[in-house]
């Protein structure tokens, strides 16, 4: 049994377990896990900013500026740039691609 948190944008369930899993299965974590209180803040903001009439693309730019931006200060550059590459095949075997079709 599964439990949506979000009704618009990327579909991402809860389990009965208490797990985040996404529509392609990817899990974030149980619900006391900081990763699962850091994605209900993202969506929260994200649906915060929908109501107010910000676009999805201006959102998720702007989220991917914050994390990038973060993520460098926390790690560096060059690790940030392995990050983004790896990022490349997951792409383009549909990782991220919501309502695909597998066949």
């Amino acid at each position: 049994m599964t439990t949506s948190i979000r009704t618009e944008g990327p579909q991402t369930t809860m389990t009965t377990e208490g797990k985040f899993v996404t529509a392609l299965g990817y899990e974030f974590g149980d619900r006391d896990d900081q990763s699962f209180t850091a994605l209900n803040l993202i969506l929260a903001a994200w649906d915060e900013g929908s109501e107010m009439g910000v676009t999805p693309q201006m959102m998720a730019y702007a989220a991917l500026f914050t994390a990038l931006t973060d993520l460098v200060s926390i790690y560096g550059e060059d690790a940030v740039v392995a990050l983004a590459r790896g990022l490349e095949g997951r792409l383009e075997k549909g990782e991220f691609s919501l309502g695909r079709r597998v066949q």
